[in-house]
């Protein structure tokens, strides 16, 4: 069985602050705050999905108009 620690790695590490920024951005454009102590356990599923598949639709287009480019 493998061995899952529950946090994805990502492909290119250096990402990671460009991510995080994101992710309160796109917060931020939701209406949803985000807590400043780093505990996500007190929001909802319901806002962390919205959070999560609004950076993936961003993710997506930036990738597309990356490949658009070429």
């Amino acid at each position: 069985m493998a061995n899952n620690s529950g946090s994805n790695q990502l492909v290119v590490p250096q990402a990671s602050a460009a991510l995080d920024q994101m992710k309160y951005e796109v917060a931020q454009e939701l209406g949803i705050s985000l807590p400043q102590d780093g505990y996500y356990g007190n929001i909802t599923t319901k806002d962390a999905g919205s959070i999560g598949g609004s950076i993936t639709r961003k993710l997506v287009q930036i990738a597309e108009q990356s490949l658009a480019g070429r």
